[in-house]
């Protein structure tokens, strides 16, 4: 009793601050409903593996121990609530002048921290590896023994095996110091990095580096739009604080600095929000990318006001307005007291659509067009099998690397897609998430995971100019393919133009005939138009939309 009365004396008060922390944020965990995104990302933890189409494997790693010991929402969310709750231990042990008062006021004014810090996204595990890789960073510039230089390594691995962004820090601390390219331990810490994290690079290698294609390629948008750079800085402010999140970057940004470390930490948070912000001009950038930079502006803000002398008094006034907000958000994630308001609609009622869902489907497992998030909320809200078919006219997503395909083929299925999709409608249903129509399959064949492997990688040409494309098919189910007799699947390509999607073109060759040889030749008719297009190839099955099976190819139309 004694000990726990000890724990929680004025010299220990910050005990308490964390632990109330955890207990908020379990509490929370508990009782919201899963977001899509996190559901999305309980599926990756059904199939672990060294990567993903979107991103790299720690978040499935993190939910899938959590759901092991909870099978609910909890679940998903248990570690991820307790490495938030480490990342700000980590981060108030590496402030050198430290003021508990004001790092908990600084915690105060940052919303999205306390609200988004319980969910099962990739972003918690990069703020907390990155925590522990400045943590790892002071030790090593403190002392370059090998006990430091293994630590570093393990930290940036953990840190690129949370999202692939950690690489940023590394990029602007080297920038900070150039001298640690003169330093050998540096380049083993780089060497241990590198072998830790090859099994997610022999991954990306072994699926024709899926996320590099997505992101460099497919993601940019067709011209620049100043929505997406405005967009972007009114995002930070409120990333930082509901309120006071322009004054904390302000605070970061004029903090003097004082050590190496420091310097590092000013560096990356600079670096990070500069290089997003060139980005907009390539396409639109979440706000939540940057969130690495939690620590390095926790950090230099509290040292700047502390070193200039600075008053708190702004974070103190508006911290029971900031704590206002955060509780009204908490409620509302938990019980939807404004009904037919759509703020986050994806939070609330899940259980109902997916039952109304499954009630029709009448046990057949259901396929959702073009949606990743809603089959993975299906699944973890009935327990049912559900599939996510992603046409030509969509993003790809992991779904086109699971073979779930093999558990439809031949049996009835339920495809639900959204009204305009040019596919034949049976029926249709009207659930609190939306308006669906229905396709009932009396035998469902789909087949994203064959992929046309094309002899070129560039094709310049003239407007309906015919392009003959060697392809090379590649069977990714490892076992024959089941075909529909009655009506055989057929090879087909499209053209997209950035967000401008050209009417796809069926051939006349066979599925069958294809896989039956080693390379086919596809006539490719090229868009009437100058420009850059990028070139893909589908398979048409049935009455289902073509779907993604080959990389792009980048294609230049001249006059």
């Amino acid at each position: 009793m004694d000990a726990i009365i000890r724990f929680f004396t004025r010299r220990q008060y910050k005990n308490l601050f964390l632990l109330t922390w955890l207990v908020l944020g379990l509490l929370q965990a508990c009782f919201s409903d899963l977001w899509d995104d996190e559901a999305y990302y309980w599926v990756y933890s059904r199939h672990m593996d060294w990567g993903y189409f979107d991103h790299p494997p720690m978040i499935a790693l993190l939910i899938k121990m959590g759901y092991g010991i909870f099978h609910n929402e909890l679940g998903v969310r248990l570690f991820i609530v307790l490495i938030n709750t480490a990342t700000l231990w980590i981060t108030s042990r590496l402030i050198a002048s430290k003021d508990n008062i004001l790092f908990y006021l600084i915690m105060g004014a940052m919303g999205a921290m306390q609200i988004g810090g319980m969910l099962a996204v990739p972003d918690l595990p990069l703020i907390f590896f990155a925590a522990v890789y400045f943590w790892a960073y002071r030790y090593f510039l403190a002392s370059q023994n090998w006990r430091n230089t293994l630590l570093l390594g393990v930290a940036m691995a953990l840190m690129f095996y949370s999202k692939y962004h950690g690489i940023l820090l590394v990029f602007f601390t080297v920038l900070s110091n150039m001298n640690l390219l003169r330093v050998g331990k540096f380049w083993a810490a780089c060497i241990i990095t590198t072998i830790l994290f090859f099994p997610h690079i022999y991954w990306q290698y072994t699926h024709g580096f899926p996320s590099l294609q997505y992101h460099l390629v497919e993601r940019n948008a067709s011209s620049y739009d100043i929505t997406y750079t405005l967009d972007y800085l009114v995002g930070q402010l409120l990333l930082f604080g509901p309120l006071l999140g322009w004054l904390l970057l302000y605070y970061a940004f004029r903090c003097p600095i004082q050590n190496t470390f420091e310097r590092a930490l000013k560096f990356s948070l600079i670096g990070v929000l500069v290089f997003f912000a060139i980005s907009t001009f390539k396409g639109r950038v979440e706000a939540n990318w940057t969130v690495m930079v939690f620590t390095p502006v926790v950090i230099l803000a509290h040292q700047a006001i502390i070193r200039k002398g600075w008053s708190r008094k702004p974070l103190l006034y508006t911290l029971p307005v900031s704590l206002l907000l955060v509780l009204v958000t908490r409620i509302y994630m938990v019980w939807d007291f404004m009904p037919g308001v759509e703020v986050r609609p994806e939070i609330h009622h899940n259980k109902e659509w997916t039952s109304a869902l499954a009630a029709r489907a009448e046990g057949r497992p259901v396929v959702f067009v073009n949606s990743y998030q809603l089959p993975s909320k299906y699944m973890f809200y009935t327990g049912n099998l559900s599939y996510s078919l992603n046409s030509r006219y969509s993003r790809r997503s992991q779904y086109n690397f699971w073979d779930t395909e093999t558990q439809l083929w031949g049996k009835p299925a339920m495809v639900v897609f959204e009204p305009g999709i040019d596919m034949p409608v049976t029926d249709s249903i009207k659930t609190i998430r939306g308006t669906w129509d229905i396709n009932i399959q009396p035998a469902y064949y789909s087949y994203s995971l064959v992929q046309m492997k094309a002899g070129l990688q560039r094709i310049k040409a003239r407007p309906r100019e015919q392009v003959n494309v060697l392809l090379q098919p590649n069977n990714g189910y490892k076992m024959p393919l089941p075909i529909n007799r009655d009506n055989p699947p057929m090879l087909g390509y499209g053209f997209s133009q950035k967000d401008e999607y050209l009417p796809v073109v069926k051939s006349d060759l066979t599925l069958e005939r294809a896989m039956l040889r080693r390379v086919v030749t596809m006539p490719v008719t090229m868009p009437d138009k100058p420009g850059e297009y990028l070139l893909k190839f589908c398979v048409f099955a049935g009455d289902l939309p073509p779907t993604h099976n080959s990389q792009g190819i980048k294609v230049t139309v001249v006059k």
